[in-house]
C-alpha cells in the first residue's frame, strides 16, 4: 500500500495526467487511422474504421463537439444537481441530525458492516449511490468518533464492489438481461434458455452479503489503522498541510427539541413524498412505467436523479423550517450555490476528462482493444471454471478502459455467450462472470469519474490527500473482492446450483 502511494503521488495532478493521456490518444488515433486500421465488431458485418484525432475529419470534429462532450457529459449533470440537492440537507443540519438520532449511535464496531451492506445494495440507485453513500458514511463514522475518510474509502469500495450485485434489483440488470437474450438467441440452444431479470438473482444476493462482510472487515482492520490523525495530513511536498477541523467530541452529541421536531417533519414529508412516487409508479397506464406498462425499465427508474432531488431538498427544507436553519426563503438557493462551489476543482476536471473519454469512444480505440482482448481469450480454447475465471481477469482488464458496464458487455457478450453455450454453459453463467469483473476493478480505474469525486470528497478531512493516496487506500479492497466474487461463484458452480429462478449452470 505505502509502494503504491508513493508510486501513485508522482504522478502529476490528475488534470495534466489526462492532458498527457489525451495527447498521446491524438498521436496513437492518428497513426492508426494513417494505416487504415479497424475492428469488426463480433455480430455483425460492420467494420469500425479507426479515426484520427489529428487528421482533417478529427480536428473538425472536435472543434465541433468540444462543448457538448463537456456539457453532455453524464457524471457532470448528476453530480450538479445531486450536489445542490445534498447540499441542501447537510447545510440545515438534516443529515447530522439524522445520523446523531439514529445510524450514529449503533455500536462503533459494527458501523463499517452496516456501511459496507447498504453500500453493496446502492445499485439501485444506479450511479447515485457513488455520489449519496459515500459522504454519508463519512458523516456517519465522524459522529460515531471513527475516523470519516474510512467510511468514505470503504462505502466507495463497497458501492463500486457491489454496483453488480445486492437483493435490489434496478435499470442495470434489466439492460443486462435484455443483451443476454439477444445474444444467446444466436444459437439454437440460446433461445430456450433462460435470460430474464431475476436471472442472477440468488448470485448476486449471495455475493453482497459476502462482499459486505469482507468490505466492512477491510475498512475496520486494514484501512482504518493506517489512516493519518485528522489534522495530520500531508502536502503535496510532503510537508505538513492546514488542519482539517476536528470532531467536537468522540461521542456524538445530543439533538435539541427543535431539531427532532424538524426530523419529524422531514420524515414525514419524504414519506409521503415516496408514497405520491411510488403510487404514481405502480398505478396502471402511469407514464412513470415503462413500455407496455413495465416496471423496470420505467421512467420511475431512469429518472431517479430528480426524484432523488426532489426528495432531498423536500426533506432539507422542511427540516430547516422546523428547526429555524431556514429563516429565509433565499437560504435554499445560496445553499445550493455554496454546494456546488465547493465543487469547482471538480468540474474543472471534468474539462479534460469528458474530452479524452470522447475522443476515445469516437475514434473506436475502446472497441478495438476490448474486441482483440475478447478475441484472445476466445482463441485460448480454455473450457470449465478455468475459462470464467480467465474470462473475468480479462474484462476486469478492459473495465479499466471503458467504464460503461453496459457498453463492454455489448462488446464482449456476442463473443463469449455463444463460446460458452458451445461449450455447455449457460448465457446465465457468462453474465454471472462479467458481474464480477465489471464490479472488482471499477473503484480503481482512472476513466471513472467518480473516483475524483471521492478524491475532492477526501480533501475535505486530508486537504494534501492526493490520487495516489486514495488509489493505494482502495487497492486493498480489489483482490478481496474479485476472490470472494469467484468463490461465490466457484460454489454455485462446484453444487450446479440455480443462479436465479429457472436459470442453472449449463444449458437447459
Amino acid at each position: 500500500m505505502g509502494g503504491l502511494e508513493r508510486l501513485g503521488n508522482r504522478l502529476p495532478h490528475p488534470f495534466y495526467l489526462f492532458t498527457a493521456l489525451f495527447a498521446l490518444l491524438a498521436v496513437v488515433s492518428t497513426a492508426l487511422a494513417w494505416v487504415n486500421a479497424g475492428v469488426t465488431v463480433p455480430g455483425t458485418n460492420e467494420r469500425l474504421p479507426i479515426h484520427g484525432l489529428l487528421t482533417g475529419d478529427g480536428i473538425s470534429w472536435f472543434l465541433e463537439n468540444a462543448l457538448t462532450n463537456f456539457t453532455g457529459f453524464p457524471p457532470l449533470g448528476t453530480v450538479l444537481l445531486m450536489m445542490m440537492a445534498v447540499g441542501v440537507a447537510e447545510r440545515t443540519g438534516l443529515l447530522e441530525t439524522a445520523v446523531r438520532a439514529t445510524v450514529a449511535r449503533a455500536p462503533k464496531w459494527l458501523l463499517p458492516y452496516v456501511v459496507a451492506f447498504v453500500a453493496c445494495q446502492g445499485h439501485v440507485m444506479s450511479d447515485i449511490a457513488l455520489l449519496v453513500i459515500p459522504p454519508l458514511a463519512a458523516l456517519v463514522f465522524k459522529a460515531a468518533g471513527r475516523h470519516p475518510v474510512a467510511g468514505l474509502i470503504g462505502a466507495f469500495a463497497c458501492v463500486c464492489a457491489g454496483y453488480s450485485a445486492g437483493f435490489t434489483v434496478g435499470a442495470l440488470d434489466a439492460l443486462y438481461a435484455g443483451i443476454t437474450e439477444k445474444v444467446a438467441a444466436v444459437l439454437p440452444a440460446g433461445q430456450d434458455a433462460p435470460t430474464h431479470l431475476l436471472v442472477n438473482y440468488f448470485f448476486t444476493a449471495s455475493a453482497s452479503v459476502v462482499l459486505a462482510l469482507i468490505g466492512g472487515f477491510l475498512t475496520a482492520r486494514v484501512l482504518e489503522p493506517r489512516l493519518p490523525a485528522l489534522g495530520t495530513a500531508e502536502s503535496s511536498d510532503g510537508s505538513a498541510g492546514e488542519k482539517t477541523a476536528e470532531p467536537s467530541s468522540d461521542e456524538p452529541a445530543g439533538i435539541s427539541a427543535e431539531q427532532k421536531r424538524g426530523l419529524l417533519w422531514a420524515t414525514s414529508a419524504v414519506c409521503a413524498y415516496a408514497v405520491i412516487v411510488l403510487v404514481a409508479w405502480l398505478l396502471p397506464g402511469s407514464p412513470l412505467r415503462g413500455e407496455g406498462g413495465a416496471l423496470v425499465p420505467s421512467p420511475a427508474l431512469s429518472g431517479i436523479v430528480p426524484i432523488l432531488f426532489g426528495a432531498f431538498v423536500i426533506a432539507g427544507t422542511v427540516f430547516g423550517v422546523k428547526a429555524r436553519t431556514v429563516t429565509h426563503p433565499n437560504y435554499i438557493p445560496k445553499m445550493m450555490g455554496e454546494s456546488v462551489t465547493s465543487m469547482s476543482g471538480y468540474i474543472v476536471l471534468i474539462l479534460v476528462i469528458a474530452q479524452f473519454i470522447a475522443v476515445f469512444t469516437w475514434s473506436n480505440l475502446g472497441t478495438l482493444l476490448a474486441v482483440e482482448g475478447a478475441e484472445l481469450l476466445k482463441s485460448a480454447g480454455l473450457t470449465g471454471f478455468t475459462a470464467l475465471v480467465l474470462f473475468v481477469l480479462v474484462v476486469s482488464v478492459l473495465n479499466m478502459l471503458i467504464s460503461s458496464g453496459s457498453a463492454l458487455w455489448s462488446l464482449m457478450a456476442p463473443v463469449f455467450v455463444p463460446t460458452f453455450m458451445l461449450i455447455g454453459m449457460s448465457p446465465a453463467l457468462t453474465l454471472a462472470a462479467f458481474r464480477i469483473a465489471d464490479s472488482a476493478t471499477q473503484m480503481i480505474s482512472p476513466l471513472n469519474p467518480y473516483l475524483f469525486l471521492s478524491l475532492a470528497l477526501m480533501r475535505r478531512y486530508e486537504p494534501g490527500a492526493q490520487l495516489g493516496t486514495l488509489m493505494s487506500r482502495l487497492a486493498i479492497y480489489v483482490l478481496p473482492f474479485i476472490g470472494a466474487w469467484l468463490a461465490v461463484l466457484g460454489i454455485f458452480y462446484a453444487f450446479d446450483l440455480p443462479l436465479g429462478p429457472g436459470a442453472g449452470i449449463g444449458l437447459p
